[in-house]
């Protein structure tokens, strides 16, 4: 079973600086067996006009010792449709839901941004991120034979439809909002003890 979402490191998913790039290098190395250089990361922030990066990153007295990037994600923008390009938690802060936090409100960024659509591609033996994706309404549209260089591993491409859709969004906002409230220490208002 997984722990709680991280509600004790005050998370906040705000845009991608040059300055980040080193802390997202770290998650990088020890998430993909091709990781992106630096060099791209700073490419992608400063000089790509489609491209949008964002990371999470602890406030308040956890900054002092969390690390600086929790997860981090990125998307290229054409028009009303959003490809992710990368997402990746942290190793110490991975199985509490940082990675659906993150998706989520990547996808109310390029939402609010005019997007109709995300896709993705995601390797076809990562159970848990299909898992997620699915949970989340993306939908396998297509199969990307040899997609990973690495290992020529098969890609399942995936489509989240119609995020401008207010009943499609109604549904992602109260998965955020859910995962925020399980992740709250009640306070003395929650609790019998404080009526």
């Amino acid at each position: 079973m997984s722990a709680s979402f991280p509600f004790e490191l005050d998370p906040v998913f705000r845009a991608m600086a040059v300055s980040d790039v080193g802390a997202v290098m770290a998650i990088e190395k020890v998430s993909f067996p091709t990781p992106w250089s630096a060099g791209t990361y700073r490419h992608e922030i400063t000089r790509n006009e489609h491209g949008a990066y964002w990371v999470v990153s602890p406030r308040g007295v956890a900054a002092r010792t969390a690390p600086s990037v929790l997860a981090y994600a990125g998307t290229w923008q054409l028009g009303d449709e959003v490809h992710v390009t990368t997402i990746a938690v942290h190793p110490n802060w991975r199985r509490r839901k940082l990675g659906e936090w993150t998706l989520l409100n990547l996808i109310a960024a390029v939402r609010r941004n005019g997007a109709r659509l995300v896709t993705l591609e995601v390797r076809t033996s990562n159970a848990p991120a299909l898992a997620l994706y699915r949970k989340l309404g993306f939908e396998e549209v297509g199969l990307r034979r040899g997609y990973y260089l690495d290992t020529g591993e098969d890609a399942y491409l995936m489509t989240l439809f119609h995020i401008d859709d207010e009943m499609v969004w109604q549904k992602l906002a109260a998965e955020i909002a859910a995962i925020e409230r399980q992740s709250r220490p009640p306070s003395d208002g929650d609790s019998p003890a404080g009526r």
